[in-house]
């Protein structure tokens, strides 16, 4: 369906207002696993992050990869568990999640961004020691004997330094950074990272004005499970507190929060699974998903 020229005008000129709000500024955007399905979603989202840059708007993508992972490990046949939302990762399957992560899914997005006329460039955190990060151990209840218990997640970690050194010289000199949440440890070894805790220390570190969680929901449901758009950090909270917010859900709120925290202007919980998600959230009236703000 093709649009009249008056009507794409009419839409162009409705963008200006929020192209000036981003004008120059930062905004780090999250595309799960679960969100990069498509091939036809995949190319629309390399198109809508060429886009921000051309209108001088400076995204930095991070990409998870979960479900790729998932296949991967299958089809050599190494088993994988999950503790707390996060897999157990040990020796033969962290090298699979580098692999997968900073080698196939990071190049293949790259290549769309370039295809659609961008210039991207795919990094993961070890390089240039961007993202360090410690062990991660998580406590869960034994279901048998209802007994807390400190599970060991292997090569897990969770952000402890950020080295923006790197990404000072690609951002806004016409380069778009595609990210694989893959970190160092202090001793030069290798983490997988949560995407989503990635994308949020990212953000944080680059005082972001917005943060995109791209993943395959709409947003936070209420208990009605109907979308709630906005939300305080204080909201957030109580949600969590009495239930409404649960499961998966938690991780990437507190996500939200702690780049709040961390001087990141806003947080959006989306479903990249929509056309141009992106750009109905950044360049629109309507907006998608639920904002999490201070």
């Amino acid at each position: 369906m093709s649009t009249d020229p008056q009507e794409q005008a009419r839409i162009l000129s409705e963008a200006l207002p929020h192209m000036q709000q981003y004008d120059e500024e930062i905004v780090v955007v999250k595309y799960g696993g679960h969100a990069m399905g498509e091939e036809s979603l995949a190319r629309d989202f390399a198109k809508d992050i060429v886009l921000l840059e051309q209108t001088a708007i400076n995204p930095v993508v991070v990409h998870g990869g979960g479900p790729q992972i998932a296949a991967m490990l299958k089809k050599l046949g190494i088993k994988s568990e999950f503790a707390a939302g996060l897999r157990i990762t040990d020796e033969a399957t962290v090298e699979i999640v580098e692999m997968v992560l900073a080698g196939s899914i990071n190049k293949q997005i790259v290549s769309h961004i370039n295809a659609a006329g961008g210039k991207a460039v795919g990094l993961c955190g070890k390089d240039g020691n961007m993202v360090q990060a410690k062990k991660v151990t998580r406590t869960v209840i034994d279901p048998d004997s209802n007994i807390e218990k400190v599970v060991d997640l292997g090569f897990v970690g969770e952000p402890d330094k950020v080295d923006l050194t790197i990404l000072n010289q690609i951002i806004g000199r016409e380069m778009i950074p595609v990210l694989a949440p893959v970190a160092t440890s202090a001793q030069g070894g290798t983490f997988n990272v949560n995407a989503d805790t990635f994308a949020g220390a990212i953000a944080g570190a680059l005082k972001a004005k917005r943060l995109l969680l791209l993943t395959d929901v709409p947003g936070v449901l209420d208990k009605s499970k109907k979308l709630i758009p906005q939300l305080s950090i204080a909201d957030a909270r109580k949600l969590i507190a009495d239930g409404t917010i649960s499961g998966g859900m938690i991780p990437k709120v507190e996500t939200c929060i702690y780049a709040l925290d961390q001087g990141v202007e806003g947080v959006v919980i989306m479903d990249g699974k929509v056309p141009h998600a992106v750009l109905l959230e950044l360049l629109t009236d309507h907006g998608l998903g639920t904002l999490v703000h201070r």
